[in-house]
């Protein structure tokens, strides 16, 4: 057994090598990139929970600051109301003026908002007011804005309740400013929970994790899931980070990885598809060219065999009459012209290799028959070639019958060959629909079932001497020019092989 082919099969192995290494390194590499891109993401999500958290740390310290600022300011009116008080009880000059410095060192070192007004509403005295309301003469004037005051109410005499005063006071400038610094900073830290600097998709939860505070960055996908499915779904790629938040408490924040990040998981399989696609052209370019070649060469040796036999066959021709105008035996000379009639097919086979042979209407069963016929006196005595053609309608199929001869005479030498020139052969046809089959079995060795493709390729020989060419041919005719197919329909070693021929109607 010998074949050309093991190049052309290391080629297609060291193809497929360069693409499993291509592909390994590209993953290697890119899982190597992907690593560190999702690192670095996970560094800046990190550090930005970092953030919060010491942003939250601050959000509370200033809470703290500012209630204590509030009690302290609410002391001190507390203080001023007590100083107004006992400037009524004053019984001598002395106190008086000692209670009314302490109301002018009130007034200049609270900075604090202050309104006297009678229980009559009208207003006595005010402090750190605006213009507007220091020109006021009626608390009513005040509209919405009294809510914006506490008030004490001052009994000078405790047993008539009817005598009062009341001090409207609320909190100073200071206060204000500080509330609403505090207030743009909790704006400013939900805004930068809602748009980080990763640019990840974001949610953020109570600690029982049933409540939504705050979420960004989020897909159409990810908004249409409820909550559960959504936080497991980010808890599976990320560890959720715990934070405390002002007005919230303990919470947490979940987080997904980048769209960007996401994608680009998939650029190594992109990648490896594109060298897949590269090689697969590569190969079937390569194929195509070497098939172009051997076509080249096979259709140049066909014809000029079939050229360097025109001239022996013409001779013997003529050689041929002379004989039967001779004494000679006419039934020699009648199986010498068969011979040569024989020649001559042969070689306007090999002529037609190469261009679109002609298919006319013939009857299969009347070209078996005559093939068979002519084929059994030229075979040992000990094969019998079997075919029942009187068994058979007229089955009429456009084919070329020199080529389809020849198909015939390959696949029967095969088999006498196979039986080492001992056995039988059957050929039988079958009709299915649209289809008919040509069987030719024979008693030989057989074909191992790993061997039964490989011997339609062009090399592949059982035999000490053949190049290999018999059956790629015989299947090239079959498919190419007949639209057919040809194949190994069973076999089995030792017990025989039967080809089968199947041409559409």
């Amino acid at each position: 057994m010998k074949s050309p082919t093991p190049l052309k099969r290391y080629w297609k192995w060291l193809l497929f090598g360069a693409a499993l290494a291509a592909f390994i390194a590209i993953l290697y590499y890119s899982n190597l990139l992907l690593g560190g891109i999702a690192q670095e993401e996970r560094n800046k999500v990190e550090l930005w929970a970092n953030a919060v958290k010491h942003k939250a740390e601050l959000v509370n310290s200033t809470n703290k600051f500012f209630n204590e600022i509030k009690r302290e300011e609410g002391k001190r009116a507390q203080q001023f109301a007590q100083v107004f008080q006992k400037l009524n009880e004053a019984s001598t000059s002395a106190e008086l003026n000692t209670y009314l410095s302490e109301i002018e060192n009130n007034r200049k070192n609270n900075k604090f908002p202050l309104i006297l007004a009678s229980q009559d509403g009208d207003i006595s005295y005010t402090a750190n007011e605006m213009p507007d309301v220091a020109a006021m003469r009626k608390v009513s004037e005040l509209g919405e804005r009294i809510h914006e005051y506490d008030s004490i109410v001052l009994h000078y005499d405790p047993s008539d309740t009817t005598s009062f005063v009341t001090i409207y006071y609320k909190q100073s400038q200071v206060y204000s400013d500080l509330k609403a610094a505090l207030d743009t900073l909790q704006s400013s830290f939900f805004q930068e929970i809602v748009s980080n600097n990763a640019s990840l998709p974001v949610v953020v939860t109570n600690e029982e994790k049933n409540h939504v505070i705050l979420s960004g960055n989020l897909s159409e996908e990810a908004t249409e899931l409820n909550l559960s499915k959504l936080l497991e779904q980010m808890s599976n790629q990320n560890q959720p980070i715990e934070v405390v938040l002002p007005e919230h408490g303990k919470c947490y924040v979940f987080y997904e990885e980048s769209p960007v990040l996401q994608r680009l998981r998939y650029f190594p399989y992109i990648q490896f598809v594109i060298i897949l696609v590269f090689v697969i052209v590569a190969y079937l370019m390569f194929s195509i060219a070497r098939r172009s070649e051997q076509n080249r060469v096979w259709v140049g040796m066909s014809k000029e065999t079939a050229h360097q036999l025109g001239t022996p066959i013409s001779s013997l021709m003529a050689w041929t009459e002379i004989l039967r105008d001779s004494d000679v035996d006419p039934s020699t000379v009648n199986e010498i012209d068969k011979d040569v009639k024989r020649l001559d097919t042969i070689a306007q086979r090999f002529s037609k290799i190469g261009s679109v042979p002609e298919l006319h209407e013939e009857n299969l069963v009347e070209v078996i028959q005559n093939f068979t016929s002519y084929l059994r006196t030229r075979i040992s005595s000990k094969v019998t070639i079997t075919f029942d053609a009187a068994s058979y309608p007229p089955v009429i199929l456009p084919i070329n019958r020199y080529l389809f001869e020849w198909v015939i005479e390959n696949l029967c030498k095969n088999a006498v060959d196979a039986m080492d020139g001992s056995g039988s052969i059957v050929i039988t046809i079958t009709e299915e629909n649209r289809h008919v089959h040509v069987d030719i079995s024979d008693t030989g060795k057989g074909i191992p079932p790993k061997m039964q493709k490989a011997i339609f390729n062009p090399g592949y020989t059982s035999k000490s001497r053949g190049w290999g060419l018999g059956l790629t041919l015989a299947k090239r005719i079959i498919k190419e020019y007949h639209k057919g197919k040809l194949f190994v329909k069973s076999s089995a070693v030792n017990k025989g092989t039967t080809m089968r021929i199947t041409l559409q109607r």
